[in-house]
């Protein structure tokens, strides 16, 4: 299936968000064009079929790591609109953005897996509810904690 395939109307009826994340605020200094990109991802969503209306950017955890959630308002909020079925996809640069850890990566895609909501990165567009892509989702957040 395509990445195209994957994508039908409800998650299209639903918000798509793009998530940013740097782990530190000398990362996020130093590295713009990382910014700069992650920022980008809006025009993706939109390449993709969403209205860039129903396009929201979180960026609260901008110079904040992923090594846990603590202090992290951003993937809090995210987390809690996919959890009430609000979006249809997660748009982040590298997956890895998203959680250092297993814990709160595993409950993410478990949440996104029961409310049909897809991921996206630089790599393609997954859906963690299907058996491949939530395998190589799980390898993509092992290698990255």
């Amino acid at each position: 299936m395509t990445d195209l395939g994957k994508i039908s109307g409800p998650h299209l009826r639903r918000g798509a968000v793009v998530y940013l994340r740097q782990s530190s605020l000398a990362q996020v200094e130093r590295n713009r064009e990382s910014t700069a990109r992650q920022y980008d991802l809006v025009d993706r969503a939109v390449g993709l079929g969403w209205p860039k209306a129903r396009v929201t950017v979180i960026d609260a955890d901008l110079g904040i790591s992923g090594a846990s959630t603590a202090g992290r308002s951003g993937f809090a909020e995210l987390t809690a609109q996919v959890a009430l079925g609000e979006v249809g996809i997660v748009l982040v640069l590298e997956v890895s953005r998203l959680a250092r850890n297993n814990a709160d990566w595993y409950r993410l895609l478990d949440l996104a897996g029961m409310t049909d909501t897809l991921i996206a990165d630089a790599d393609g567009v997954y859906h963690p509810a299907m058996f491949n892509d939530r395998m190589l989702l799980g390898l993509k957040g092992t290698m990255s904690e």
